[in-house]
């Protein structure tokens, strides 16, 4: 995979109170990923190509990937793949990387969502709803312990665009 060929489609900057260390640990421990990402885990081999996988709260798979750059406590790329039948066929890849870097007191966690085709709008709303809910529970869960409180469903038009693409979704 040539990650040159991928193009920036969603970015997302946070402020967090805490440390480069912290901040990556949260972002790669399965214990700790639960308290943010909703109940859902995050399970990380963290080297080149290593398994990226998010586990729903009943222990299902939710999304896989693989680990494309790993530079701890500092830099994480990897695949980002939902699992939903067809829609990698149909949408390709997509990458994800998250930067960690000090801030003074604070640390500046910017999250890049990068495809290699262009993607729909519609289709985008997905990450665009989700990211800044996911890393807001992320920051709060570091700052206070504990995380907010989201009802998180996929976007209507998302799904709208994808059943058109004849992508079945659950």
């Amino acid at each position: 995979m040539n990650i040159d060929n991928f193009k920036p489609s969603i970015v997302y900057t946070i402020y967090i109170a805490s440390t480069p260390e912290k901040v990556w640990q949260a972002l790669t421990s399965a214990e700790f990923s639960r308290k943010y990402f909703f109940g859902n885990s995050v399970e990380v081999d963290l080297r080149i190509g290593g398994a990226y996988v998010v586990r729903t709260p009943d222990g299902s798979l939710h999304i896989s990937g693989e680990v494309i750059e790993c530079d701890p406590p500092r830099k994480l790329t990897i695949t980002f793949n939902v699992n939903w039948p067809a829609l990698i066929e149909k949408l390709g890849p997509t990458l994800v990387t998250y930067e960690i870097e000090p801030a003074g007191n604070a640390v500046r966690l910017t999250l890049t969502e990068a495809h290699d085709r262009p993607i729909d709008d519609d289709i985008l709303s997905g990450g665009r709803t989700g990211w800044p809910a996911i890393l807001s529970s992320l920051k709060s869960v570091l700052e206070t312990g504990e995380p907010l409180v989201i009802k998180m469903e996929p976007p209507q038009k998302m799904l709208a665009a994808l059943k058109k693409m004849g992508i079945a979704t659950p």
